[in-house]
């Protein structure tokens, strides 16, 4: 017997509201701001880079990011100084995934 066959037998009256489930940042427990992410392109030692600052939540959530950024693209990346660095030029592909999960991205350079 369950949770909800429990409370059912305690409250015969009541109907439970129906819930939305919805897929975005809130749910893994990211922080969301209202300021837009920097997406943008260096080059650092002769290759490309992709570095994306601007987040103002904890740094566990932004590594967090991190982490789904990387596995998304498949790449090597750290998150250094407040910022994710992304191996290789992935801005499109970055800018539609954290516009995805809710954020507000703005490109800077190229």
């Amino acid at each position: 017997m369950d949770l909800q066959d429990q409370l059912k037998n305690l409250f015969p009256d009541h109907e439970p509201e129906p819930q939305e489930e919805t897929e975005d940042a809130n749910d893994l427990g990211i922080w969301m701001q209202d300021d837009p992410l920097i997406c943008k392109y260096e080059k650092r030692k002769g290759k490309p880079v992709t570095i994306i600052e601007g987040y103002t939540g904890a740094d566990s959530d932004f590594k967090i990011l991190a982490k789904e950024l990387k596995t998304m693209l498949g790449v090597g990346g750290s998150f250094k100084k407040e910022s994710i660095l992304i191996q290789g030029d992935y801005r499109d592909k970055i800018m539609t995934f954290l516009k995805e999960k809710g954020f507000r991205v703005k490109r800077v350079g190229g």
